[in-house]
């Protein structure tokens, strides 16, 4: 097999090796507008390699070293990379729809415009990456760990997020529509503008994040930590909160009208003046709002 310049792939791999240990006696890597379709390369170092455009579809880079590579541009549609190391790589317009990334790490990863769609990012690493307008709709992404990242405009609809960690993420316009994400880790997190549209979050944590206008209509929220959150407005239409807990936490002008409290800790008759309640509003001890003052229903049965 050959690249682009007709020489073998092995001795580009060859050479991108001694590039790596002293340039003066190597060459890079470059395999721009390359396709590799269904190629082996296991384990293969090639870190700082440039793959624009290149296209490895259904290739096999499981454990492969893909330190700083540039892979913008190109198409890795279901690749393996299982275990891969992408840590600082450019991902930029880069398509890895249906790829399979588990244990892979993606630390300090960035890029605009690419798609993981449909990947499996279970277990995977991705602190302190910067994605924008990036769509991960519908990865298996449990456990994967997003640390400090920052995501804007991305779509993580009909994800599974079960157990993920985003603490301290800056999320921002941010889709988890029907996402998986029982016991996901959001604390310290700033979210802003995001949409939790019938989201499924049973016992995730929200302790110390900020939720800017958050759209949370119907989405489940049993169990859900908000010690200390701040809730700055924010819709939460028919949302269920039974057994969340809401210690020191503010909810200014948070839409709780037609949502269900029925069960949730720690609330007092401050938090819910400051929240927006009604007649469908069900109140911590189960009985309808609106909430009034001193009315004890903000102490659940």
């Amino acid at each position: 097999m050959t690249t682009s310049g007709s020489t073998p792939l092995s001795i580009s791999l060859l050479l991108h090796k001694r590039w790596l240990v002293d340039p003066a006696e190597g060459r890079r890597a470059d395999f721009s507008g390359v396709t590799l379709n269904e190629v082996i390369l296991i384990g293969a170092d090639l870190r700082q390699a440039i793959l624009t455009s290149a296209t490895l579809l259904d290739a096999n880079l499981a454990e492969a070293r893909l330190n700083g590579a540039q892979l913008n541009c190109g198409d890795f549609q279901r690749i393996n990379l299982a275990g891969a190391d992408l840590t600082g790589a450019d991902l930029t317009r880069a398509d890895f729809a249906g790829a399979w990334l588990p244990r892979a790490d993606l630390a300090e990863a960035s890029g605009s415009c690419v798609s993981f769609r449909g990947a499996v990012l279970t277990d995977a690493r991705l602190p302190d990456t910067r994605f924008r307008q990036a769509n991960f709709r519908q990865v298996s992404a449990s456990r994967s760990a997003f640390q400090q990242a920052r995501l804007d405009d991305v779509d993580f609809r009909e994800a599974d997020i079960s157990g993920a960690e985003f603490p301290h993420a800056c999320l921002q316009h941010v889709q988890f529509g029907r996402i998986k994400g029982a016991f996901a880790n959001f604390k310290g997190a700033k979210i802003a503008y995001c949409d939790f549209s019938r989201a499924e979050l049973r016992g995730a944590k929200f302790a110390r994040a900020e939720l800017l206008q958050a759209a949370c209509p119907g989405a489940d929220l049993t169990e859900c930590d908000f010690r200390d959150v701040r809730l700055l407005g924010g819709d939460f239409h028919h949302a269920i909160f039974a057994g969340a807990r809401f210690a020191r936490a503010q909810l200014k002008m948070a839409d709780l009208r037609g949502a269900n409290l029925q069960g949730a800790r720690e609330l007092t008759s401050e938090q819910l003046i400051q929240a927006l309640t009604d007649s469908s509003t069900v109140l911590p001890n189960g009985s309808r709002g609106p909430y009034r003052r001193n009315s004890g229903a903000e102490r659940s049965r």
